[in-house]
C-alpha cells in the first residue's frame, strides 16, 4: 500500500476524504486484522484513489485531540468527480458490505483543497 505522500499516479490530490472508524470491538485481533485486510484490498484496488493513509490514534496527548476512532483513512482525489465516482465503485461498496458489521460509527470529513 502507498504511504500518503506517495501517489498512485505521482498526482497530488484536490479533494481529501477524510473517514474515522469506531469499531464495534477494537480490542478484537479478529475483528481488526479482518477491517484491516478489507480496507487495504479495497485501497489498492481504486481506481481514483490519488494518495492513501490509514492510520490509528497518534500517542498525543492534548485537549483539542480526540483519540477516542479506532482507524482513521484519509484519501485524495484529483477532483470532486473522481470522489464521486470512487463513492461507486464496486471494491469500495464491497469493504463497506465486509466492514459495516464491525463499526458502530463513521465519521466523514470531505473538503476541497484551497491552496493552488
Amino acid at each position: 500500500m502507498k504511504s500518503f505522500m506517495e501517489t498512485k499516479n505521482q498526482q497530488v490530490g484536490n479533494f481529501y476524504h477524510v473517514v474515522y472508524f469506531w469499531l464495534k470491538n477494537p480490542s478484537s485481533a479478529e475483528d481488526r486484522s479482518k477491517f484491516e485486510s478489507s480496507l487495504i484490498r479495497f485501497l489498492n484496488a481504486s481506481e481514483y484513489i490519488t494518495t492513501q493513509h490509514v492510520g490509528t490514534p497518534a500517542a498525543t496527548d492534548r485537549a483539542v485531540i480526540d483519540r477516542s476512532y479506532t482507524y482513521s483513512l484519509i484519501v485524495s482525489f484529483k477532483d470532486k468527480a473522481a470522489q464521486d465516482a470512487y463513492q461507486n465503485e464496486d471494491v469500495h461498496k464491497a469493504f463497506i458490505k465486509e466492514c459495516e458489521p464491525l463499526w458502530e460509527k463513521v465519521l466523514i470529513y470531505d473538503s476541497e483543497n484551497i491552496l493552488k
